[in-house]
């Protein structure tokens, strides 16, 4: 929803950091072609960012359908979910103390964000305090606008919370540009299940700079779910800061037409005995194309980690494409870290044995893409959350089998 926050005298502190971005931004060029570092598989050679006017989040038609739904909240008090120009101002003491205290600040897209950003969106969970419900926040780019977007979600000591974002475009046909920051704090001992879903309409880049910081006991389960777009790159990363920390990042990806389809995952161990979960799942319909690319990175000393990623990929099209690039970065000797990637179309054998057994084509072909998307969702636990995501799977599953 458009907010108002905007027009609110932003704090001195604020208008410095957007200064200093506003310098950096002259510094740090964007990337301009696939064969450069990081972005050898990301196609960008229609890309301009200039060419888009900066824009305000719109709100979402009545007509159209929201990726995720959850009934009313209710907050208790003392947390916060407050439009982040407006938290700017209420409570400036946590919002001047976490922003920008996660995402990096010598990235070129984190700089144009942090100097332009329309609005976003503060969690703040104080110690001790549980959020009984989900909390839904939703940034709508407006036709052919940029929204820059920024989320900051804190959970002090103890803490627990529910968090589902969704991106989404104002309309079908407009060619516009969402350039999201979101950082995420768990303090020690708490649990943050945090969900990003994006849907935009398959004319819009998107572009994602995600980071997550997991301190002592914390525990992280992130779920991202990646629709739409035409093109772009997601960059989501994990910090375990504390010794006991936990990690479980699932994705899922769904492409069809020409659509590409870019996630770019870290998992750092930076501390002991901190363990990491992570598994990617793609479905490409005509000549849609992807990129998961992954890394575990053991930081010296983060002994005693164990460190899982995998991406696996189902091609329903001869012509769509998927690339899977595990990697590995370890500076520990007492370590658990493995991997796993797989790119193949529907297995025949599969398709043959449930034909032979009386089902048409069509129908054994969506059990075994059903099958295939299944594992992820019951990495989630029964609930709403479980719920939203796998309806969320099965109507985007409609829509490429409807474009077969």
């Amino acid at each position: 929803m458009a907010s108002g926050g905007a027009a609110l005298a932003e704090p001195s502190w604020l208008a410095a950091r957007r200064e200093r971005a506003a310098v950096l931004k002259g510094e740090l060029p964007l990337p301009t072609w696939k064969g450069e570092l990081g972005w050898e598989f990301s196609p960008l050679g229609e890309f301009d960012i200039e060419a888009f006017e900066v824009g305000a989040p719109a709100d979402l038609p009545p007509a159209a359908a929201p990726l995720l739904v959850a009934p009313s909240t209710s907050v208790p008090d003392g947390a916060l979910v407050l439009p982040l120009a407006e938290a700017a101002v209420s409570h400036a003491e946590i919002v001047e103390r976490w922003l920008g205290s996660v995402a990096p600040g010598d990235d070129a897209f984190v700089v144009r964000n942090d100097a332009t950003w329309a609005d976003g969106r503060l969690v703040y969970v104080p110690r001790g305090t549980r959020l009984a419900e989900p909390i839904v926040i939703s940034a709508v780019v407006d036709g052919a606008t940029a929204l820059h977007w920024r989320t900051l979600v804190v959970l002090e000591e103890d803490a627990e919370a529910e968090v589902w974002e969704q991106h989404l475009s104002s309309d079908e046909e407009s060619a516009g540009l969402l350039n999201t920051v979101v950082e995420l704090v768990v303090g020690q001992g708490s649990t943050l299940r945090y969900v990003s879903g994006q849907d935009v309409n398959e004319r819009t880049w998107v572009f994602g700079s995600q980071r997550a910081e997991v301190a002592r006991e914390g525990s992280l389960d992130w779920a991202a779910l990646g629709f739409g777009g035409r093109g772009g790159k997601v960059r989501m990363e994990t910090k375990l800061a504390g010794e006991g920390s936990h990690a479980k990042v699932t994705g899922a990806y769904a492409g069809l037409h020409r659509q590409h389809l870019d996630f770019d995952t870290t998992q750092e161990h930076a501390a002991p005995n901190t363990t990491s979960d992570l598994a990617f799942r793609g479905v490409l319909q005509n000549r849609a194309t992807a990129v998961w690319r992954g890394m575990i990175k053991v930081d010296p000393g983060a002994q005693q980690t164990d460190a899982f990623q995998e991406s696996r990929n189902l091609l329903l099209s001869k012509r769509s494409h998927a690339d899977a690039i595990p990697g590995l970065e370890i500076e520990a000797n007492d370590v658990r870290c493995t991997h796993a990637a797989a790119v193949a179309q529907i297995d025949k054998e599969q398709l043959y044995y449930l034909m032979a057994h009386g089902l048409p084509r069509e129908q054994a072909k969506r059990l075994v893409i059903e099958g295939f998307l299944s594992e992820l969702v019951e990495r989630f636990h029964e609930g709403p959350l479980r719920d939203q995501v796998g309806g969320a799977l099965e109507r985007r599953l409609a829509e490429l089998l409807g474009d077969d």
